[in-house]
């Protein structure tokens, strides 16, 4: 007869639920708000410089892209909430692994980068046949994003609250 593993059965007193797993989280509103806007501010510079080849790398040309039939302003709407929710991530992320310090927020968005955005941009890539500075450029925004934000959510700590 099979040897049956249980797994026990995880409690609400578990260690993986205890205080002493998880560090107090207190998100900086301000410090995401200002995060967020370096982000955004840098990818419009950054695609601003990269244009030409951004636009050659993607096959397209400004004006196929503006004549998409989608709004002008969306692309903007859209990107300015995804980089808010990744500003609070990285924030949760940096908080919640060890002490909040700006090099460590750095370190930490850096690992992210590495560990999620260029190993899908890069895979998706290699099957799409697409060239190494159309990675570059859609992978080194994020790269350079993400540790200015890291710098700024790890090194702006939330005021303590007055009981």
């Amino acid at each position: 007869m099979p040897s049956v593993h249980r797994i026990p059965p995880v409690s609400p007193k578990s260690h993986l639920f205890s205080e002493a797993a998880m560090p107090t989280v207190r998100h900086n509103p301000v410090a995401i708000a200002v995060a967020t806007l370096i982000y955004f501010f840098l990818g419009a510079a950054w695609f601003t410089m990269f244009m030409n080849p951004w636009l050659a790398g993607i096959g397209r040309t400004m004006a196929e892209l503006k004549a998409s039939g989608a709004p002008p302003w969306l692309g903007y709407v859209v990107a300015l909430v995804m980089t808010a929710i990744l500003a609070t991530a990285l924030s949760w992320t940096i908080q919640a692994t060890g002490p909040q310090t700006a090099t460590r927020g750095a370190a930490i968005a850096a690992a992210l980068w590495l560990g999620f955005v260029f190993t899908t941009w890069a895979t998706e890539y290699a099957f799409e046949a697409r060239s190494i500075p159309i990675l570059a450029i859609n992978t080194g925004y994020p790269l350079v994003g993400m540790l200015l934000m890291g710098l700024v959510l790890g090194g702006w700590k939330a005021k303590p609250r007055v009981s």
